[in-house]
């Protein structure tokens, strides 16, 4: 899942996966990502969710501004991997391609393995995304959008296999429905998440 990386001074203080539709930043407690610090306002700005990783951020009036990549926004504008956000003495880099190694319910995985020797990826085949690669290299790595469709794939000493963890739209492996039970995930298979179109990518 997408994430953020948060730093002063070449230090990093915060470490925050977007798993919400919509993550908001600021001074005041009640928000999703706290900077406790002046020259943040109370309500700063928010990153909104698209799609499986698709990330837009929206600066909400803040007093002092948000920035990417050293140009202040004030539209609603779509980040793209690497891009650094200033926010006052907070430079805050955003991944979108990076998974995070817990389940969809926040548990983390103790799945241990030996080295793996082949290498996984997926592929984003439609949307605005389209092109993006995903590499699988976790023991357990989760993909998908929470509320909609959540799957998790996991690699084992036979393999990769798919399971449906969570949402009410159900996950399809080419073309046929994935469940509670683990399937065997192939080389060029075909992974559809809520409208979503992956392509998974097995290479020695």
């Amino acid at each position: 899942m997408p994430q953020l990386i948060a730093s002063v001074k070449g230090v990093e203080v915060k470490h925050v996966f977007l798993h919400k539709d919509r993550t908001t930043l600021g001074r005041k407690p009640d928000n999703d990502i706290v900077l406790d610090t002046m020259v943040v306002s109370g309500r700063h700005c928010a990153f909104e969710l698209e799609n499986v990783a698709d990330v837009y951020l929206q600066d909400l009036g803040s007093t002092n501004g948000t920035y990417v990549n050293d140009r202040m926004v004030k539209e609603r504008t779509r980040l793209h991997d690497g891009d650094v956000i200033a926010i006052g003495p907070y430079r805050i880099k955003y991944l979108q391609a990076s998974e995070e190694p817990t389940s969809a319910f926040g548990g983390t995985q103790m799945n241990s393995l030996d080295p793996p020797q082949q290498h996984a990826s997926f592929s984003v085949e439609n949307g605005s995304s389209a092109g993006l690669e995903m590499p699988v290299v976790k023991a357990v790595t989760t993909f998908g959008k929470p509320g909609v469709c959540v799957v998790s794939v996991a690699h084992r000493r036979g393999g990769f296999f798919v399971t449906h963890l969570a949402g009410g739209t159900t996950p399809l492996l080419n073309g046929t429905a994935v469940g509670a039970d683990p399937v065997q995930l192939t080389d060029a298979d075909t992974l559809e998440l809520g409208g979503t179109r992956l392509r998974f990518q097995l290479r020695e």
